[in-house]
């Protein structure tokens, strides 16, 4: 089993969205203690089981195997009374297919060449035919890890990557080596963090050896723990704790699901003794004597100085930091968790999530505004373990007391008094007051549209469609318009016509994108080539939205059929209203039936009016969600899985119309909504009302 790799290395992430939810990968903030060795270093295992095909599509009694199983492991840390530590581990692995070929041939371990060391001691493949294989110390390497490469993270990290070869199906692969961590995370305390890899695993155990007078608190939940044996005496006695772990079958990770482990099993280790006091490690550490720097004291004085209320005050420093300081990580030695200094963060203008922290609170200072670090996990894991340690807590944000808000400058797209998906709704460590806290449980987005569609005599159609967003939508959708290059915006476009199944071409204007907060209005003008056949019985499909909507809400909500697993739910209000001008060779043959859904969670109405003065027909949906957290259970989506399949047929429906080539066809030949009266020699499928009711 290979430990996750959650440090502080990489996390700070800004992305939000409902649709992306479970996916999200953080980037990391510190430097674990747990390591990142195995097959794909570097990807996390709730990322490598759903992203499986084989896992994925597996169904009835035939699921495929594995792709291979952890046969034995044993990791032994020997821990120093300065944190420093030595681990050995000794994995043996079965190759069961070729997916597993791909995923286990070669073997990575992680580690920061300024502070740590790894020894390989044997490593061989034992092919399906019994025959051995070793490896040659030609196919050993070290390589800078991948994120060293490029901005936004330079680090100093290294990765061994060991080669095995003769891997087949049906093959055994063995290795030990020992990591030496000679320079501590943090000097004088030791935590390790353990996930499942999400394959079978058998016979794994870990040890930690540690000094009699270092306590060591676990959070086993899966975890078999062992009673703990000492031995030696006075100065040298020691303490040995012992975990076990088997497991011979994981579930795949449902769409939508948050983090396995903020549900699933998982050990944390720590010889912290509670929150407050690693809280208080790293408030030490990030001690900064240039707080008070003139060059700080006078930005944020001028920034602020036609503001007069601290909410003000902390949105405008807010605003310029999110803005103005570019995310780049530096982890070179303890700069992993250690924050740099802030006037060096002003003068370089750049930083990761603990910089931000560390500059923005200098600049509150300066005005007056209190505020303290909070240290976070950032991406879908939504609860703590009882002891804390690094590979949880891999971000840090800001906590204004006195506003009683969080605010993340490390998201460029968020606006202040917001935050981003991936910090909502879980706890926090409050590092000075050294106490938990949580972020808000809920945020709503709102979003109001309009659109018309004109539809030609010869079927192709000219449309306008206009679309107003609030809440934590707007200012996102402003950052990716801003950032969109013309090629990009007309890229977008096309991907909404597509995402709609029409095509054509189209123009799109905004208000004021420099704007910090307010509503977003985007508005799309052009023409659809095709939009419904002429001279014959046709569909319409009855679309109230481009850019998301309705529609995309009930694909990721109707995801699953059934759930097993937490999933994310975020609250939207969305009100839409489309209009399809007919012109007068075109009649209604019929339309669908309005819908409605009321229950706990959700509320939803729609209607359907044909006119057929102006030969048109008016849509409208409705509706909100009441989730009370971001976080919602099986059982909840099994009380609300009724009105989402209700609003999932709503948006699926379909207007039937009949037209004539020629245009001889009057508009007031159409016929109303609800008529079921068809000509007899209509087709068949012009006789299906397509949209079903509640």
């Amino acid at each position: 089993m290979r430990p996750l790799v959650l440090a502080f290395m990489a996390a700070c992430v800004w992305a939000a969205g409902v649709s992306n939810a479970g996916a999200a990968a953080p980037r990391a903030w510190a430097a674990s203690s747990s390591d990142s060795d195995g097959p794909r270093a570097g990807i996390s295992a709730d990322n490598r089981i759903a992203n499986d095909p084989a896992r994925r599509s597996a169904v009835g009694s035939s699921n495929p195997a594995e792709p291979y199983t952890n046969e034995q492991e044993t990791q032994t840390f020997t821990v120093n009374a300065d944190g420093s530590y030595t681990k050995l581990d000794d994995i043996t692995l079965r190759v069961n297919t070729e997916a597993g070929v791909a995923r286990v041939a070669q073997h990575y371990i992680w580690f920061n060449r300024n502070m740590a060391s790894v020894d390989v001691f044997d490593a061989y493949t034992v092919g399906a035919d019994g025959v051995r294989h070793d490896v040659r110390p030609e196919q050993i390497h070290d390589v800078q890890e991948a994120r060293s490469f490029d901005a936004p993270t330079f680090q100093d990290i290294l990765e061994k990557v060991i080669v095995f070869p003769a891997v087949e199906p049906g093959a055994l692969i063995h290795l030990k080596y020992r990591k030496t961590q000679r320079v501590p995370i943090v000097p004088g305390y030791f935590s390790d963090f353990t996930p499942p890899d999400l394959a079978p695993t058998h016979h794994f155990r870990l040890i930690y050896d540690l000094p009699a007078d270092m306590p060591l608190y676990a959070d086993a939940r899966g975890f078999t723990a062992v009673p703990p044996v000492s031995y030696g005496q006075g100065e040298t006695r020691r303490t040995r704790y012992e975990f076990r772990y088997d497991k011979a079958r994981f579930g795949r990770l449902e769409y939508g699901s948050i983090s396995y482990i903020s549900y699933g099993d998982r050990l944390m280790v720590s010889t912290f003794r509670d929150y407050a006091a690693f809280a208080a490690t790293y408030e030490a550490s990030a001690a900064d004597p240039s707080a008070s720097d003139p060059a700080i004291v006078r930005l944020a004085r001028t920034l602020t100085e036609a503001d007069s209320a601290p909410h003000d005050k902390a949105k405008t420093l807010y605003d310029w930091v999110r803005k103005n300081i570019r995310y780049v990580a530096v982890n070179i030695g303890r700069g992993a968790v250690v924050p740099h200094h802030a006037a060096d963060i002003l003068a370089l203008r750049y930083g990761d999530c603990k910089d931000h922290v560390a500059l923005y609170g200098a600049l509150l200072d300066a005005v007056g505004i209190r505020n303290e670090p909070a240290l976070i996990n950032s991406g879908t894991v939504y609860s703590l373990p009882s002891v804390p340690g690094f590979g949880v807590l891999n971000h840090v944000i800001t906590w204004l007391p006195d506003l009683q808000q969080y605010a993340d400058s490390t998201a460029p797209n968020v606006e202040f008094g917001y935050l981003p998906s991936t910090d909502m709704d879980r706890p926090t460590v409050l590092v000075e007051q050294r106490v938990l806290g949580h972020t808000p449980a809920t945020a709503t987005t709102a979003r109001h549209s309009d659109l018309t569609i004109t539809v030609a005599p010869d079927g192709s159609a000219s449309f306008v469609y206009r679309l107003q967003a609030t809440g934590w939508g707007a200012e996102q959708g402003r950052a990716m318009l801003r950032l969109q290059t013309p090629a990009q915006r007309e890229e977008a476009i096309q991907g909404e016509l597509r995402a709609a199944n029409l095509s054509g071409n189209a123009t799109l204007s905004t208000n004021a994108l420099d704007a910090s907060d307010g509503p977003l209005v985007v508005t799309m003008k052009g023409s659809l080539d095709d939009f419904v056949l002429p001279g014959a019985a046709a569909s319409i499909p009855a679309l109230t939205s481009f850019v998301g909507g309705f529609q995309s809400d009930a694909r990721y909500w109707l995801g699953e059929r059934q759930r097993t697993q937490p999933f994310v739910c975020r609250n939207v209000e969305l009100h839409e209203r489309a209009r399809i001008v007919l012109p007068a060779n075109f009649s209604v043959l019929d339309m669908p039936v309005a819908a409605q859904a009321e229950d706990r969670f959700i509320d939803f109405h729609s209607t359907y009016r044909y006119d057929p003065q102006a030969n048109a027909i008016t849509i409208t949906r409705d509706g909100n969600t009441r989730f009370s957290r971001e976080v919602c259970s099986p059982d909840e989506f099994a009380q609300m899985r009724a009105g989402i399949e209700t609003i999932g047929r709503d948006v699926r429906a379909q207007v039937i119309v009949k037209s004539t080539l020629a245009g001889a066809r009057n508009a007031d030949q159409g016929v109303g909504a609800g008529n079921s009266s068809l000509p007899d020699g209509a087709p068949p499928a012009a006789r299906k009302v397509i949209a079903e009711g509640p």
